[in-house]
């Protein structure tokens, strides 16, 4: 049986895609296991998404941009990485490797280098990460998200995929969110004339403090307009608030479909994953991109590319204030439907399915090279 070794972690959006394309590689008859760092988010994730799918961790360094004594450290934890990951590769004896991104995935995929066995990589941003950079010139092929990355994008196999989104978030039902949160039943509102929109604002896996502090500065004001669904994440959730209207989650799992499906607008960070999920609903999104001061500027980008193409708005991060983030969800409001249409119009174009990037790992696993 054709085996693939999947990759990737750090962060939610080096894993999302890993799960979703577990089911579609073993109906093409792929074996797969699963390489990542030894208490990263991949494991739990991987823990509770697909128990079955055998897990091994390896040494890793942080690829960090900024000043620590930890930089002279990591590339050792890389270099024995490597080693690890060799290891196990020759014991799986794997026929491709599947690489998410994420600072886990250098040593696996230099480990594949050394072992000869074909890489292929996914990048979802519009500008490549860290660990896709360095591990570019090992990697068979790289899957790009945005047209602006392939003409970017020096190496000579990149393919133009758009952005995989997880086809169960198309199985969420309004009412079923609505009703999770606590928000009005239709009888209400039928008698009140009017439902609130719903509001749904995210910062990510991680959370967005900046974010969450300036919902909260003005929650009456917001409260006034909209019923308010709130991932935190886990620093920022707060049980001790309790609103009607409001509904926080921490980190949302079987519930995201449901709540997403609830959400007339959001406002979120520019990760890529997150707002091609948001754009493949058809949802008008507020875009508040991490500052270059706080990230590498790949949201910056991922959020232009949107905002040129008028599928949504954007506030920069240097910008948000309680007034300012009520004020441009207020006009986003005012442009939702616009929004809405050109993004339901630009979907076959932006969207891909979980299954074009199986077929692609699952050419190489059987020993061909796609088209």
């Amino acid at each position: 049986m054709p085996k693939a070794v999947l990759t990737g972690g750090g962060t939610a959006g080096h894993v999302m895609l890993n799960l979703t394309l577990i089911p579609h590689l073993r109906a093409r008859g792929i074996d797969v296991a699963y390489i990542g760092s030894r208490d990263g988010l991949e494991r739990r994730l991987l823990a509770a998404a697909a128990p079955d799918v055998p897990y091994y961790a390896v040494s890793t360094g942080k690829l960090r941009r900024y000043f620590d004594w930890q930089n002279f450290k990591d590339p050792f934890r890389v270099a024995v990485g490597v080693v690890e990951a060799a290891r196990l590769l020759g014991r799986l004896r794997p026929d491709v490797v599947f690489s998410k991104g994420g600072f886990v995935a250098v040593p696996v995929v230099l480990a594949a280098r050394l072992r000869g066995l074909p890489v292929v990589a996914h990048e979802s941003d519009l500008t490549p990460g860290l660990a896709n950079r360095i591990a570019l010139p090992f990697v068979r092929e790289v899957l790009v998200t945005f047209p602006e990355t392939k003409a970017r994008l020096k190496h000579p196999r990149v393919r133009l995929v758009g952005g995989v989104v997880r086809e169960a978030l198309f199985d969420g039902r309004r009412e079923e969110g609505r009703r999770l949160c606590g928000f009005s039943s239709p009888e209400d509102r039928a008698r009140s004339g009017r439902a609130k929109p719903v509001l749904l604002v995210t910062g990510g896996s991680l959370g967005a403090r900046k974010l969450n502090e300036a919902l909260r500065a003005r929650l009456d004001d917001f409260l006034a307009r909209y019923a308010i669904i709130h991932l935190t994440g886990e620093q920022g959730y707060d049980p001790s608030l309790r609103r009607p209207g409001y509904c926080q989650f921490a980190f949302a799992r079987e519930e995201l479909p449901h709540l997403f499906a609830a959400a007339d607008l959001a406002v979120s960070r520019a990760g890529a994953n997150t707002i091609f999920e948001l754009a493949a609903l058809g949802i008008p999104m507020l875009l508040v991109p991490l500052s270059r001061a706080q990230s590498r500027g790949d949201q910056i980008e991922n959020a232009r590319s949107f905002e040129r193409r008028g599928l949504a708005r954007v506030l920069p991060d240097e910008a948000v204030t309680p007034e300012a983030l009520l004020q441009a969800v207020t006009a986003l409001e005012t442009e939702a439907e616009a929004i809405r249409r050109r993004l339901l119009e630009a979907r076959d174009g932006l969207i891909a399915r979980s299954e074009a990037v199986a077929d692609v790992i699952a050419a190489y696993a059987g020993g061909t090279s796609p088209d």
